[in-house]
């Protein structure tokens, strides 16, 4: 298993995490095995969203002994009232309902405490200019929560969260479709059964906020990395095509500013279908050459930094002088940080000769040697 840095929280979290949502339909064994079996692979991330008491207490005697091997996060204000799940800022509810989860799970403290879905503009400035924010602040000025994090399905709101300069990282929805879809303040838009036929490729209200946060220090998260297993069935795929678990991992793992990607898993052998990542193929994780041949919405002329464009005669790391050409670009000054990590590279923009063997394999048209071109430019070699 491979770890990665979460933003600046300091925490390193496993490339593949664990979401409980669907261990709410298992007992206790079940939900067992699939959490020792996630454990045994290197998982060390752990999504509690769920208020449903039963499956907060199967969690909890899941890691029980061995809380310290997990990072939680753990959700405020997501509470369970006359026996449903219900979203609500009054602390009447959200208070006890956190509390809760702190029992059920056996633990005083979450690594990363998140502010429960937020979808709405109003809503954000509701929580984080109200009583809502101030509790969360005390729980962490008490150590009970270690890290403040928010979730959101909206593009919009996420860079709120991100520009605050109080939410340290976000749980966000990142997948292909869900990635050409303009925010919205209603999570249905990205369920639709068909897209608009003009939408091609990454909305840049997206690719902006995954390169912010990237630059800000905010990790990212990553739930319905599957979309809700629609990109596995060609018949609901909005592509026409299928993808693989791996390739939708892949998709998300290589988005700025992503540090896991939390699966759904409800049996040991969807959790083996999600850590196969870890040694699959680059003909395995390639999801470019399948998008881009798909029927319908292929992405075109934008780099996704998928690494199609490998081997490079002179070793160039193409798809990562892209990312850090993007994420310098969108600033008025080139930051200190990018510049001494763009030096760091073996090899750079200036070391390109122009062959364009990456533009013949890369499977969305991008004009490599043309943005080398920028990218020396830009950092003034």
């Amino acid at each position: 298993m491979k770890y990665r840095e979460l933003g600046k929280t300091g925490l390193m979290v496993s490339e593949i995490g664990l979401g409980g949502e669907w261990l709410e339909r298992h007992g206790t064994e079940e939900c067992r095995d699939v959490i020792l079996r996630a454990e045994e692979a290197g998982v060390n991330i752990l999504d509690c969203w769920m208020s449903e008491p039963n499956v907060r207490t199967n969690i909890g005697l899941a890691i029980k002994g061995r809380r310290e091997k997990w990072y939680i996060q753990g959700h405020l204000g997501s509470t369970w009232q006359n026996g449903q799940y219900v979203r609500t800022r009054d602390l009447n509810q959200v208070k006890p309902a956190f509390e809760d989860l702190l029992t059920r799970l056996g633990t005083d403290y979450i690594d990363l405490g998140m502010i429960h879905y937020v979808d709405r503009k109003d809503d954000f400035d509701r929580v984080f200019n109200g009583p809502f924010l101030d509790y969360v602040n005390g729980l962490k000025d008490r150590g009970v929560i270690r890290h403040i994090g928010m979730s959101t399905h909206n593009p919009a709101v996420a860079r709120l969260a991100v520009d605050s300069g109080i939410v340290e990282m976000i749980l966000f929805s990142v997948n292909p479709a869900f990635d050409m879809v303009p925010a919205s303040e209603d999570i249905e838009a990205y369920f639709s059964e068909k897209y608009d036929a003009k939408l091609r490729g990454i909305d840049p209200e997206r690719a902006s906020l995954y390169r912010i946060a990237e630059q800000s220090g905010v990790g990212i998260t990553v739930m319905k990395g599957y979309a809700g297993g629609r990109l596995f069935d060609p018949a609901r795929s909005p592509f026409g095509i299928a993808l693989t678990p791996v390739q939708c991992l892949h998709y998300a793992l290589t988005r700025p500013a992503v540090a896991s990607v939390l699966v759904g898993a409800e049996t040991v052998g969807q959790v083996d279908e999600a850590i196969a990542y870890e040694t699959a193929s680059d003909e395995e994780k390639d999801y470019a050459s399948v998008l881009a041949g798909a029927p319908s919405h292929a992405y075109g002329n934008e780099c996704t930094y998928c690494g199609h464009c490998k081997p490079c005669p002179m070793d160039i790391d193409i798809a990562m002088v892209n990312k850090l050409y993007d994420l310098a670009s969108m600033q008025k000054e080139v930051p200190s940080s990018l510049r001494e990590h763009y030096a760091a590279l073996e090899k750079n923009a200036s070391d390109c000769i122009g062959c364009g063997g990456c533009e013949s394999r890369c499977p969305f048209g991008v004009k490599v040697t043309e943005r080398m071109e920028k990218a020396k430019l830009l950092f003034g070699e």
